[in-house]
């Protein structure tokens, strides 16, 4: 068998509920790459014990948790409490470029970052870095101002946290985040799951692609796992499209920058 025909199976498996890509498991990842303060800050704050203080070894609470399986970790335990992530899962990262204009560029561009890390730390870096490259407007607001972000931080946070928690983990690819001068393009691998179309996730309709990811990240990110963030998203900032490409495998968001009128499609 062939890497295509395993992929397609694992790919028949994800769809029918019996595997999920945060299960995956991450070869060579050793207790040394697991970030033991992190996930005992994290263990104390949200269930209320000290990580020293449980009776079970900590593989087996790890297992419990649904973040090992046989001594090995798994992708949702490396991206939420991974170390040296760059060697270990170097698939999993944000490929970040600020172009000049309104086109791709193959060699000009005005700022790029290869943003790596746990969860956490891919999500405030990516948003840092599309704050970093689109206006802030003034209005009302006084001179000392650092004024407000022509998309809002919260539509920005919605869809940078749907990317991260919602691809495809058996897609070999980054996560894409492009500024144009009239846009900025969040692409996701892997096309929608299942029967989900673009109007039922308008409508606030989800399916949990990464169910592991998606219940730890209610208690990491500005995530609520009930299908309501591309509503919330909507909601502050209307001017965003949606392109499921089935065929390229792949999911994009555009938001469109305030100071440009929106193209029609």
């Amino acid at each position: 068998m062939n890497r295509t025909e395993i992929l397609e199976d694992l790919r028949f498996y994800q769809q029918s509920g019996l595997i999920h890509g945060d299960e995956l498991p991450v070869p060579g990842m050793g207790m040394d790459d697991f970030d033991r303060i992190a996930f005992g800050e994290f263990f104390e704050k949200h269930f209320g014990e000290r990580l020293e203080e449980q009776e079970l070894p900590l593989e087996e609470l790890l297992q419990n948790m649904n973040l090992m399986k046989a001594g090995t970790f798994n992708i949702a335990a490396a991206l939420l409490f991974g170390k040296h992530l760059d060697f270990k899962l170097p698939i999993c990262i944000i490929k970040a470029v600020c172009f000049p204009g309104d086109t791709f560029h193959e060699t000009q561009y005005i700022d790029s970052r290869d943003i790596s890390g746990k969860l956490t730390d891919q999500f405030q870096q990516s948003k840092g870095f599309v704050l970093a490259n689109i206006h802030h407007i003034q209005g009302e607001q006084g001179v000392n101002s650092i004024g407000v972000p022509e998309i809002p931080t919260i539509a920005l946070e919605e869809l940078i946290t749907n990317a991260l928690i919602h691809r495809d983990y058996f897609v070999s690819a980054p996560i894409r985040i492009f500024v144009f001068d009239n846009r900025v393009e969040i692409i996701s691998p892997g096309h929608l799951p299942n029967n989900l179309s673009i109007e039922n996730i308008k409508r606030g309709n989800s399916n949990i692609r990464n169910p592991i990811l998606a219940s730890y990240a209610t208690k990491l990110l500005p995530y609520r796992g009930l299908g309501s963030g591309i509503v919330r998203a909507l909601r502050a900032h209307p001017h965003i499209d949606f392109e499921d490409d089935r065929e390229g495998n792949l999911f994009k968001v555009t938001l469109w920058r305030k100071q440009h009128p929106r193209r029609q499609t």
